[in-house]
């Protein structure tokens, strides 16, 4: 997967939800995965010739792990000239040793988002991007089925009243296995997350079941995607 391919998924996205308009300064919301630095580099070729003109900020939330090394996604964005800004927090600490809970990924997320948002507003940011993919929509519809009891899924565009931001997701059509082979291909500088809880959460679960349905059923994935499209959930074309 080259770099024109993704950003031809990526534009795909943004036109088909109007996911841009004139002079937006979004922020791109880096975990160190393959795939919000995929998205940060698409959306760093888009802006040089999208129709609407936008600017990129990239920023990381970072929960207080000892070990998170984010050197070289600094020198990433200082090579593309992207601003980059490194929000520390205690939120491991409060998640992990404060509270101890069993399933922590609920109140971790809760956290990070809230620490997210305020930075991004003191950068004059207005719109937040977030990398997830295809395979993430499926998951998160697969995940409400089975533990909540109702068909949701992720939104293209979700316009947050409380912060007054709006949040896009422009890989919407991305495969995960398109994002592996564009990271390969690109060498880039992927950070292992040093979350304890990482690989080890329902979603992981529920991710490893769709491999195998859609092993055991090709093109599964494909026909659940095309349903949450056809779907009658809000913001959805």
């Amino acid at each position: 997967m080259t770099l024109q391919k993704v950003m031809s998924q990526v534009r795909r996205a943004l036109d088909d939800y109007h996911m841009i308009t004139d002079n937006d300064r979004i922020a791109v919301g880096i975990s160190g995965g393959k795939d919000s630095l995929t998205l940060l580099l698409a959306l760093h070729g888009l802006m040089r010739f999208y129709p609407k003109p936008f600017t990129l900020h990239a920023v990381t939330v970072d929960l207080g792990f000892d070990n998170l090394d984010l050197d070289k996604i600094q020198e990433l964005c200082n090579k593309i000239e992207i601003p980059y800004t490194i929000v520390k927090t205690q939120i491991a600490e409060i998640v992990f040793e404060g509270h101890r809970e069993e399933n922590p990924c609920s109140l971790c997320a809760k956290l990070r988002k809230g620490a997210f948002n305020n930075a991004i507003k003191k950068e004059g940011c207005n719109k937040i991007a977030y990398a997830h993919h295809r395979d993430d929509m499926i998951a998160t519809m697969f995940l409400s089925l089975l533990y909540e009891g109702r068909f949701q899924a992720l939104e293209p565009v979700t316009y947050l009243e409380k912060s007054g931001l709006t949040l896009i997701r422009p890989l919407l059509y991305m495969r995960e296995s398109d994002v592996v082979g564009f990271t390969n291909k690109a060498a880039l500088p992927v950070v292992k997350s040093p979350c304890p809880a990482d690989g080890k959460t329902r979603r992981k679960y529920v991710e490893e079941l769709l491999r195998r349905i859609d092993r055991e059923n090709p093109g599964a994935k494909n026909r659940i995607f095309t349903a949450i499209e056809n779907s009658w959930l809000d913001n959805w074309k």
